[in-house]
């Protein structure tokens, strides 16, 4: 024992160091996802959060639009961090938020025309092509294993 917890022992300090390198790996995954997904929209005039938000926004189960609250759960982010890139979006004209009709307390998030526009016709070519590039060595296969892991 040192400083009274108990030290890994064998197994557990490979686990444990496999475990670190996973995680490395993976941050730096996501740090080299966001550099180059931020390139894929930058001639938009998008950020990756904002098209992670136009994306959620743009499933048919978000049509009539999804609540701050949820649309922060569905991006795994905090509300505070929502709270600036939403007013960003919303004064670029992508986004509207408004009281929801049904909860004052709530508010609703919804794509506007103009950021339909914007994620129709500007930025899904440049992401399909985007993913088509990263995921070319891909089979159906690999992606699927590799989503299931996520």
């Amino acid at each position: 024992m040192k400083n009274g917890h108990q030290e890994p022992h064998g197994s557990n300090v490979a686990k444990l160091e496999l475990a670190n390198r996973l995680f490395f790996r993976l941050y730096q995954c996501a740090n080299m996802l966001h550099k180059t997904g931020s390139r894929a929209v930058e001639a938009e005039g998008l950020t990756t959060q904002q098209w992670a938000v136009l994306g959620a926004l743009s499933r048919e189960k978000a049509e009539g639009g999804m609540s701050i609250s949820d649309l922060a759960r569905y991006l795994m982010v905090s509300r505070q961090n929502l709270a600036g890139l939403l007013s960003r979006m919303e004064r670029d004209g992508h986004i509207s938020v408004e009281t929801d009709t049904r909860d004052r307390r709530s508010r609703i998030v919804r794509m506007t025309k103009s950021g339909q526009r914007v994620w129709q016709v500007s930025a899904q070519p440049k992401i399909r092509a985007y993913y088509e590039q990263i995921l070319a060595d891909f089979s159906i296969s690999d992606t699927t294993q590799r989503y299931t892991i996520c």
